[in-house]
């Protein structure tokens, strides 16, 4: 991609930006300043912007009254503060309720490296897979994340999209609304091993496909960017592969390895996957994301190494 390359969240709320233009009905709800892209927002639609101030909790509850009142609306907060923080909000005022509200999760992951485990967001996709009637997508670049913002503004729904803190390049060149709905993209096809990613991990994945190509293994990267629901026709893509490996920036009890998990079993597909993501415990060192990565083995280099002697042992 040439250029700068902007954040996912610039990115989505400036689409939002311009839709508000024409849609009257389009609300924005957030705990936070100092985006650009939401300065522009309140700039321009000062009687449609609502910052709450540090208290996610009502937020939630004010986008359920809103949304009651039949406006389209997106709240905004930082990951662990939007999800965790606010579970019991977002059953009880959202989920039970039915109410079409998209919630902006920014800085998944340890995207908030180095603030520590109070800002990390690495068990927020086992919690909101458990809510019942959610859809919840995770878009790995620019082009995706637009078109989940369009999908959006146009198809009102209780939607969590989790978005990446750090600008993305771009993997995907373009990014259709029917990919979007499919809930998958085939990054890469191969037929030895399958990576199957979303967010921030479909770039480690690209990296570890690379190095493990090079060493004359054939390797498939999918980006799996929608978890609940779950693809219904992902079948026929990870038919083909020998052994799958999933990649999480989350621990993986109830995470995106066990949704995978879950997939493989009522469409009673077997194959072998090696799960990689964080270790049970919380992460007080410092040194940056790639250095945290790297702690769990989840850079490029550990990754390949993992599948390495998940293949030996297999042999």
């Amino acid at each position: 991609m040439t250029g700068t390359v902007k954040a996912q969240r610039d990115v989505f709320i400036e689409e939002i930006t311009q839709r508000a233009e024409t849609d009257a009905g389009i609300y924005f709800i957030s705990a936070d300043f100092g985006a650009p892209a939401l300065d522009e927002f309140r700039r321009r639609q000062p009687q449609r912007f609502i910052h709450s101030g540090i208290s996610e909790q009502h937020m939630i509850d004010m986008a359920a009254g809103l949304a009651l009142s039949g406006k389209t609306v997106f709240v905004y907060a930082m990951s662990p503060f939007i999800s965790l923080r606010c579970l019991e909000q977002l059953k009880c005022s959202l989920a039970i309720m039915k109410q079409p509200v998209c919630v902006l999760s920014v800085g998944i992951g340890l995207g908030y490296a180095d603030s520590g485990p109070t800002h990390y967001s690495t068990e927020d996709l086992a919690c909101l897979r458990s809510l019942n009637g959610v859809e919840i997508l995770t878009p790995c670049d620019s082009a995706s994340t637009q078109a989940v913002a369009r999908h959006s503004c146009d198809n009102a729904a209780l939607r969590v999209v989790r978005l990446d803190r750090s600008p993305l390049r771009d993997i995907h060149a373009h990014f259709p609304q029917s990919t979007l709905a499919r809930g998958f993209a085939e990054v890469a096809s191969g037929r030895d091993i399958g990576l199957i990613a979303c967010g921030y991990m479909t770039h480690r994945a690209q990296q570890a496909a690379e190095k493990l190509a090079a060493k004359g293994t054939s390797v498939g990267v999918i980006d799996l960017f929608r978890i609940k629901p779950f693809p219904a026709d992902l079948r026929a893509v990870l038919q083909p592969y020998r052994l799958l490996v999933t990649l999480e920036e989350q621990c993986l009890a109830g995470g995106f390895g066990a949704a995978v998990l879950e997939y493989l079993s009522d469409c009673r597909l077997q194959r072998p996957v090696l799960r990689l993501g964080l270790p049970e415990r919380y992460f007080f060192e410092n040194g940056g994301r790639d250095y945290l990565l790297s702690l769990a083995g989840l850079d490029a280099e550990g990754i390949v190494a993992s599948i390495q002697r998940e293949l030996a042992a297999a042999a």
